[in-house]
């Protein structure tokens, strides 16, 4: 099935394409798709992402501060219903994933009120899972 709205691309550097198979494949449920011996594919929620294999650089990278968290400038994620984000904040629970930001709700009565959670991937990649109380508030102002 083709979603009806663009998918996006995304690929961005692992330290180990072993553990990045472990959290996105089996954590996350993310199927493989093509790979090599220095990249895989996944369909992360009908996208798809690419991790390449690169040596580890020291972050350094930048926070802004969002509704009393900080956080990491470089991230990625994707917009869940809410019923799919709840079962993901607990499979990452029960995985035992540091999380960066613990699940929450941010921006209560506002424009824009979202469940939202941050974690690292095994290579330091931030990812965050967001649910919109109302999907219309996406890119409300």
């Amino acid at each position: 099935m083709v979603p009806t709205l663009p998918r996006f691309h995304l690929a961005f550097p692992v330290h180990d394409l072993q553990a990045a198979r472990a959290f996105y494949g089996g954590i996350l449920k993310c199927p493989e798709g093509r790979s090599s011996p220095e990249w895989v594919d996944f369909d992360f929620f009908g996208h798809q992402i690419v991790t390449h294999l690169s040596n580890p650089s020291p972050s350094g990278e930048g926070q802004n501060l969002v509704d009393g968290d900080n956080i990491p400038v470089r991230h990625f994620g994707v917009i869940l219903t809410p019923e799919n984000w709840q079962k993901i904040a607990e499979i990452l629970k029960q995985a035992d994933v540091e999380f960066l930001v613990k699940p929450k709700t941010r921006f209560i009565g506002e424009p824009g009120e979202q469940s939202t959670l941050f974690v690292r991937d095994p290579s330091g990649n931030v990812l965050e899972f967001k649910a919109f109380a109302d999907d219309g508030m996406v890119f409300a102002r």
